[in-house]
C-alpha cells in the first residue's frame, strides 16, 4: 500500500472548553488536490496551522512522506517540502514582487540573508525566483512593488513565494477569497495546472471552484470530520448535506 503524503491523526486543539479540532485524521495521495469544506468557525484554518507548523497542537500526528513532523517548527516543515498560503494575504508590499519570491529562495538554499540588502546581483537566485513568477502569470510585474498589484495577483505572488520553497504540498487557505469573477478564474486555472505537479490542500467556500478542482474532500463541521471521500460521494452525503452542502445550495 502506497504511503500518503500526508497523513493526519487524531489531532485536537482547544482553547480552554472549545474544541477547536476534535480528533482529526486524514490522508491525502501524492498527486491529489483534496478539499476541506465546512462552515465557518468549523476549524478549516486552525487545522491548516497545526499542519503547517504555526501552531502546536494539543495532542495527535502529523507525517509527510513518512516522517513524523509533529514536533517540528514550521521552518523545519517547510524545508521538508510543506509551505502555505494564507487566508489573508502576507506578502512584503515594500519589496518588489520579484525580491518576495528571491527571498524566499534565499532562505530555502540557507544563503547568506541580509533583510535590508535583496541580494539583486544575485543571478542564480533571481533567475530561479523568476521561474516561479512565470510559472503564476506574474513575469511582467517582476519589478514593480508587491503592495501595488490588484488582490488577485497578491495571491498569485503568493502561489509563487510558496513555489519558490520547493514544495511537494501546498496548503492554501482560501485562496479565492476577496477576488472578483476574473481573478478567481485566473487562480482556479492556475491551480489546476499546479495539480500536475504538485499536491494540494485547498480550503475554500467557493463551491463550484471546489467540485471543479478536488479529487477528494472532507467535511469539517465543529472540528471534526463527519465525511471524506469523492466529490459526488460527498456531495450525497445526507450528513453532510444536512450540515453543510444544503445550507451553501440554498443560498
Amino acid at each position: 500500500m502506497t504511503t500518503p503524503l500526508l497523513s493526519v491523526r487524531n489531532l485536537r486543539k482547544s482553547y480552554g472548553a472549545l474544541k477547536v479540532t476534535d480528533d482529526v485524521s486524514l490522508d491525502v495521495a501524492s498527486g491529489e488536490l483534496h478539499a476541506i469544506i465546512g462552515p465557518n468557525g468549523a476549524g478549516k484554518t486552525t487545522l491548516i496551522h497545526q499542519l503547517s507548523g504555526s501552531l502546536p497542537s494539543d495532542s495527535g500526528t502529523v507525517h509527510l512522506a513518512g516522517e513524523d513532523v509533529t514536533p517540528l517548527s514550521m521552518v523545519a516543515r517547510v524545508r521538508r517540502g510543506l509551505a502555505r498560503s494564507f487566508q489573508i494575504t502576507s506578502i512584503l508590499d515594500g519589496f518588489s514582487v520579484l525580491e518576495n519570491v528571491a527571498l524566499a529562495v534565499q532562505a530555502r538554499s540557507d544563503s547568506s540573508f541580509r533583510f535590508f540588502r535583496p541580494s539583486a546581483g544575485e543571478t542564480a537566485l533571481n533567475a530561479e525566483a523568476m521561474t516561479a513568477l512565470d510559472r503564476v502569470g506574474l513575469a511582467d510585474r517582476a519589478g514593480r512593488r508587491a503592495g501595488s498589484l490588484s488582490h488577485g495577483e497578491k495571491r498569485q505572488l503568493e502561489l509563487a513565494v510558496a513555489l519558490a520553497t520547493n514544495a511537494r504540498l501546498l496548503l492554501l487557505d482560501e485562496p479565492l477569497a476577496g477576488t472578483g469573477p476574473e481573478e478567481s478564474a485566473i487562480l482556479v486555472g492556475l491551480m489546476r495546472a499546479l495539480k500536475a505537479t504538485h499536491t494540494i490542500v485547498l480550503i475554500e467556500h467557493d463551491m463550484d471552484a471546489v467540485f471543479a478542482l478536488a479529487d477528494r474532500m472532507s467535511v469539517l463541521v465543529y472540528g471534526r470530520v463527519i465525511a471524506s471521500g469523492a466529490p459526488d460521494t460527498v456531495r450525497s452525503d445526507p450528513a453532510v448535506r444536512a450540515a453543510y452542502l444544503g445550507e451553501e445550495e440554498a443560498a
